[in-house]
């Protein structure tokens, strides 16, 4: 179910998704609104679930992660109970920092991050590949990062 916003809330939101931590008034200064109701359509998004949280986000080179890797996965078997053992299991890993359930050919998709290729070689033979679940595993390494964002499109989906 999609939620109908006012022009307000979007603005509110774009704000907030390139930086979080710009407080309310500044945020009610923007967008033309006193400092109470702009915090109200605040609380009101978080408590609506439309804002999950309020994240640091971490430069991943900085910090010497410099493997992405997607993995594409098929499950020895698709069903019900494989898909709930997989996904249970796979949520406790926190190189894989997304997964998705996929249409066409494979069952998953995951994006790993790992320090260097040693360390991704380490946890797909000591960890993915022990549960006896996969069938077939593929990597596909990321060379040249292009984009990567966490901004939503909010001027051209709402």
């Amino acid at each position: 179910m999609t939620i109908k916003l006012a022009n307000q809330d979007v603005e509110i939101l774009k704000i907030l998704q390139r930086d979080a931590t710009t407080s309310t008034a500044s945020i009610a200064e923007r967008i033309n609104l006193s400092q109470s109701p702009c915090w109200r359509r605040i609380n009101r998004l978080e408590e609506d679930g439309i804002i999950q949280r309020r994240v640091a986000l971490l430069d991943r080179a900085q910090l010497g992660m410099d493997v992405v890797v997607f993995a594409t996965i098929n499950l020895t078997a698709t069903g019900r109970q494989n898909l709930v053992s997989f996904e249970t299991e796979i949520v406790n890993h926190p190189e894989v920092v997304e997964c998705y359930t996929m249409t066409g050919i494979w069952d998953y998709m995951l994006k790993i991050v790992t320090r260097d290729i040693r360390h991704y070689e380490d946890f797909v033979r000591n960890t993915l590949t022990t549960s006896p679940g996969i069938r077939e595993l593929h990597s596909h390494m990321a060379v040249t990062e292009i984009k990567n964002t966490t901004e939503l499109p909010l001027d051209t989906q709402l």
